[in-house]
């Protein structure tokens, strides 16, 4: 016999489902549900979080719980990053900050260098779709706020020119601030890139950290194999 939370999800699924609660539609207030399925508050919650976890509502602190609208797919293809998709914008803040935390390692600079930071939150309509840091020496930050891509093209054209760009992409839980920024369950994976550039004088110019929700995004890597044109096979 299903718990009390999931025959609580399953109902409001099946109404989701059948149009009930349309997407982009605010339900019931917490209260009001809880009343309505003769159930404490928290367990009424632990319900919603389920439908949260699945991407089929989230929760706008402040405002409620909505049916959440089906979202654009975002694919981060390896060596190039996010492509943009039509129609969705981006939010940018830029911070002049000091290296702290794993900022040093990962930039390869003493504790407390200079850094600017650019904070880039997409949005598909009024959804929170994507979310990325990009971690900059102060020296070689670009006086104005650019996209993540011609932040990545003015650093493409420095002397010396780079070298290697390293890539680390993994899945793990969000943490409470990426859950707050993207609108996301807790209990939602994320897929985390994490992309560093060096040029060829061995110095670190950018750190790009990157986390695509995981009922939205994929990640393509493409390998080409050389094949010996000049050899038959009978």
């Amino acid at each position: 016999m299903p718990s009390r939370r999931h025959a609580i999800a399953d109902d409001l699924r099946q109404q989701i489902r059948m149009g009930h609660f349309k997407a982009g539609e605010r339900l019931p207030s917490e209260a009001q549900l809880a009343i309505r399925y003769t159930v404490s508050t928290p367990t009424l919650r632990s319900a919603l979080a389920l439908l949260q976890g699945e991407g089929l509502v989230e929760k706008i602190h402040g405002s409620g719980n909505y049916v959440r609208r089906p979202l654009r797919r975002i694919t981060y293809v390896g060596g190039s990053g996010t492509p943009p998709i039509p129609l969705l914008r981006a939010t940018a803040r830029t911070t002049n900050l000091q290296a702290h935390g794993d900022l040093p390692a990962l930039l390869n600079v003493p504790p407390l260098s200079p850094l600017t930071e650019f904070l880039y939150v997409t949005h598909d309509g009024k959804t929170p779709h994507s979310l990325a840091r990009i971690y900059v020496p102060r020296d070689l930050a670009p006086a104005d706020c650019l996209s993540p891509d011609q932040t990545r093209a003015r650093l493409a054209d420095l002397h010396p020119p780079l070298s290697e760009i390293q890539e680390r992409l993994g899945a793990r839980l969000p943490t409470q601030e990426e859950s707050t920024a993207l609108r996301i369950s807790t209990s939602l994976p994320v897929l985390s890139l994490t992309r560093v550039a060096t040029n060829t004088a061995g110095r670190v110019v950018e750190a790009a950290l990157l986390v695509l929700p995981g009922d939205r995004a994929d990640a393509l890597f493409t390998t080409h194999l050389a094949t010996d044109e000049g050899t038959s096979t009978e």
